[in-house]
């Protein structure tokens, strides 16, 4: 059944850090790829398995360099470096201009430059599962709840420094204070509507409107006003963990969950307010949904499972599933026409969407020990020829890798 305490377990192998390499490690978990043809849904891509799946000789070295097309890929990628720190698992990742920030188990943020260890800090709070970027602003959010907030300072190049945190301080004893401001979270434990009671697990930013989301384990999504970092609105969102939330197109929002549920919000007008309404429900499983992603130039919204597969929609309606990975679907990302989907399985496959919504498998990217928990995306600067991007996968092997992918393989 839905809730069973077997499925529940099962569904919490996937989102704890000791537990997820179990996933990984255990032949049992390993099944076949399933042939395109036995769905409807199914998208007819060509598929190319990598047969090279042993861990990378750049495992226990410091930034090591690759050439594309080293004979192990086809020419339309490569891995340029990979970097092991003996600091826990990675678990987030944000790329912005030159730099990179990696969060993992331990309580250090690290940021890199040009493959170069170039700035950190460090919280009060280890594992930070999700981290975005607004301008000068840092945003991490963590194990115990908190969003914290740090800022760069370009007077100061190596200077990261703690600012605040969601909520305020002040904001968060003022609730505290209005008996009514307090919401039951569980049996005989009551908490002020204002905070996340269990980890924060992802975050989006909606530059446009100054908002940023986040989701949490507790079932909740908020939404916080960049300019004063107030707390605007508590939604109750799902009847499990938040996994990921994404802003969209024309307002959506979406969200995932490990009740299976990918959800459709938007903001409207209720009264004298404005509040998100639950807009759709794009898909209601028995698996645990892993993480969204959203192409919003085609208007196109991606879901990777814990079953291995992506679900795909186009505007909203479904268009099919992709069928590349043996195990759980743990992040997803998407460039330009590409989406790259994660996976506990230790691969990352690279999907190109052409017309008419096929999508090609291009290219398995595999040298990593272990699950593939987070993935960034950044274009190069355009030399006017084909779009080519930087990913970065961060996995439980401990370590970072950064690969050269073009839009279209190379002849």
């Amino acid at each position: 059944m839905k809730n069973s305490p077997r499925r529940r377990t099962k569904l919490r192998e996937l989102f704890h850090s000791d537990q997820d390499q179990q996933v990984a490690g255990s032949s049992s978990h390993i099944a076949s790829v399933p042939s395109p043809s036995t769905s409807p849904y199914s998208s007819p891509a060509n598929y190319f398995i990598s047969p090279f799946h042993q861990t990378s000789p750049f495992s226990n070295s410091p930034w090591n360099f690759a050439f594309a097309g080293d004979g192990n890929l086809p020419t339309n990628s490569g891995l340029i470096g990979s970097l092991v720190r003996e600091e826990g698992h990675v678990y987030s990742l944000a790329s912005v201009r030159n730099l990179l920030y990696t969060g993992s188990d331990s309580r250090n943020i690290r940021v890199w430059k040009n493959l170069t260890e170039f700035s950190g800090f460090k919280s009060s709070s280890g594992l930070v599962k999700a981290i975005v970027v607004s301008g000068q602003r840092i945003f991490t959010g963590h194990q115990d709840g908190k969003i914290r907030v740090w800022k760069y300072s370009d007077t100061k190049p190596k200077a990261h420094k703690r600012v605040g945190s969601l909520p305020t301080t002040a904001d968060f004893i003022k609730c505290s204070m209005n008996p009514n401001n307090y919401v039951e979270v569980r049996r005989h434990r009551n908490v002020p509507w204002i905070k996340h009671y269990d980890v924060v697990s992802c975050m989006s930013l909606d530059e446009q409107h100054g908002l940023l989301y986040s989701g949490s384990w507790d079932k909740t999504l908020r939404v916080w006003r960049l300019s004063d970092s107030k707390c605007l609105e508590s939604v109750s969102a799902h009847d499990d963990a938040v996994n990921s939330v994404v802003v969209g197109f024309d307002g959506f929002v979406f969200t995932g969950s490990a009740d299976g549920s990918v959800k459709v919000w938007r903001r409207e007008l209720v009264g004298k307010g404005v509040k998100h309404m639950l807009v759709d429900t794009l898909l209601s499983q028995e698996t645990a949904v892993t993480s969204v992603a959203v192409n919003v130039e085609d208007v196109v919204v991606y879901a990777g499972s814990s079953d291995g597969l992506v679900n795909f929609w186009d505007r909203l309606a479904h268009d099919g599933v992709l069928r590349g990975h043996k195990q759980a679907v743990l992040c997803l990302a998407v460039a330009g026409r590409l989406l790259f989907s994660g996976s506990a399985d230790k691969s990352i496959c690279v999907w190109h969407r052409e017309a008419g919504g096929f999508h090609s498998c291009l290219n398995v990217l595999t040298g990593h020990g272990g699950p593939v928990k987070c993935l960034a995306v950044q274009e190069q600067p355009d030399d006017g020829g084909e779009r080519e991007w930087v990913v970065y996968s961060g996995s439980l092997d401990k370590s970072v890798k950064l690969w050269q992918v073009s839009e279209q393989p190379r002849k």
